[in-house]
C-alpha cells in the first residue's frame, strides 16, 4: 500500500495569463517543482493533472517522474480535475491507500509540509485518513484523502471548490496539521505575484 500525490495543474491561469503549470518560477516550471516536492516528501507515485497547453507541461511532468492525466474538461473546475486524479490512481495503482492533493501554484510549499501531513496516518496505510495543512488554523494545502472517503467525495467535486465541501463536512474527523513553521501557502495568481520575495 502507498500514497501517491496529485498535482492539479490543469487550469488556463486566466489572472495570471498563462497557463501556471508552465510558468517559470526562479528558473523551473512550476510543474516540475510541485511534483518534485510530492516525491521528496514522501508520496510513492505523483499524478500531474494538466489541461491547458497540456503538451509542454506534459514534458516538464514526465521528467520528473510523474504519471500525466490529461483532463479535456479542465475548464469545468478544479473538481474536475481531483476526480481525474482519483481515477487515474485506482486505473494505475489500485493498491494506493491515500491521495495527497497539492496545487501547483503554490511553491512555497515544501517538503516539511508535505511529510507532515502524511504523517497523520495512524497507521501505515490508513485508507481512513482524512487530513489538512493549517497555517495559521486556517485549513490549506497539501489534503491527504485516504481511499475510504473516495466514493464519497466524488459526488461533491463540482466547480472549483474542489474537496472543500467534503472536508466542511466531515470537519470532525479531519486533522488539522500546523505547518505555518514549514511552509507558506501563499498562491501566484497574477504576475506581480512572481516578484514577491519568499
Amino acid at each position: 500500500m502507498s500514497v501517491a500525490g496529485i498535482v492539479l495543474a490543469a487550469g488556463a491561469g486566466s489572472r495570471m495569463g498563462r497557463p501556471k503549470a508552465n510558468l517559470d518560477y526562479r528558473g523551473e516550471p512550476l510543474i516540475s517543482r510541485a511534483v518534485r516536492t510530492a516525491f521528496a516528501g514522501g508520496c510513492d507515485l505523483v499524478f500531474a493533472v494538466l489541461g491547458a497547453e497540456v503538451e509542454q507541461a506534459e514534458s516538464y511532468a514526465r521528467a520528473e517522474g510523474a504519471f500525466v492525466v490529461v483532463n479535456s474538461a479542465w475548464a469545468d473546475g478544479m473538481g474536475v480535475s481531483l476526480c481525474a486524479g482519483l481515477d487515474a490512481i485506482e486505473t494505475v495503482a489500485p493498491d494506493v491507500s491515500a491521495a495527497l492533493v497539492m496545487l501547483v501554484d503554490q511553491p512555497h510549499i515544501t517538503k516539511a509540509a508535505v511529510a507532515a501531513v502524511l504523517s497523520a496516518q495512524r497507521v501505515p496505510a490508513d485508507e481512513t485518513v482524512l487530513a489538512a495543512a493549517a497555517y495559521e488554523g486556517k485549513r490549506g494545502h497539501p489534503v491527504l484523502l485516504g481511499r475510504a472517503h473516495w466514493s464519497a467525495l466524488r459526488p461533491t467535486l463540482i466547480g472549483d471548490v474542489g474537496a472543500r465541501a467534503y472536508l466542511q463536512e466531515h470537519r470532525d474527523e479531519l486533522i488539522l496539521i500546523p505547518c505555518e513553521a514549514l511552509a507558506d501557502p501563499r498562491d501566484l495568481d497574477r504576475p506581480e505575484d512572481l516578484d514577491t520575495p519568499g
